[in-house]
């Protein structure tokens, strides 16, 4: 039980180490390309998803359809570029190395005994179990992954008040 416990922390430390990543620099923003493909989302919970044309330090603009928007940065929740999308490779990565992981939990938890016969080990069998459980787990997880970068996240209220 150690070891799958140790298993699953140490999946976990990508997510972990990614939730930490500070976004809240506006300046970030002028990394984008003119054209680029972007969802916005305002204080106010309003979304708009269009392409990106230009940033000052005191709004953003982008084009929504037809419509060219300009949003002010005290306006500005979040910020996120939407390009292909990994989620595909991120189940299939993290699938496989759930798999490998299980079976080796698997195989690891069990004992065999010295006798020839098949009956006196099911170390394979624990390890192909183990296998299936860490291909699934693994697949939800990197599915579960945010697969678009946010490029400009606001800092919440909170953090700007002065107790």
């Amino acid at each position: 039980m150690r070891k799958a416990t140790l298993a699953g922390f140490l999946i976990l430390i990508p997510c972990l180490v990614r939730a930490q990543d500070k976004k809240s620099d506006w300046k970030a923003l002028y990394a984008l390309h003119s054209g680029e493909k972007i969802e916005l989302m305002e204080t106010g919970m309003k979304k708009h998803v269009g392409t990106f044309s230009t940033v000052t330090e005191e709004a953003i603009q982008i084009r929504e359809g037809s419509n060219d928007i300009g949003i002010r940065k005290e306006n500005v929740a979040r910020v996120i570029v939407l390009d292909k999308s990994h989620r595909l490779r991120n189940s299939l990565v993290f699938g496989a190395v759930g798999a490998g992981a299980g079976a080796g939990i698997g195989a690891a938890s069990t004992r065999c005994s010295n006798s020839n016969s098949f009956t006196g080990c099911w170390r394979d069998v624990a390890a192909g179990i183990g296998a299936v459980v860490g291909l699934l787990g693994g697949a939800g997880v990197g599915a579960a992954i945010p697969s678009h970068p946010t490029i400009y996240r606001a800092e919440s209220a909170k953090s700007n008040t002065v107790h």
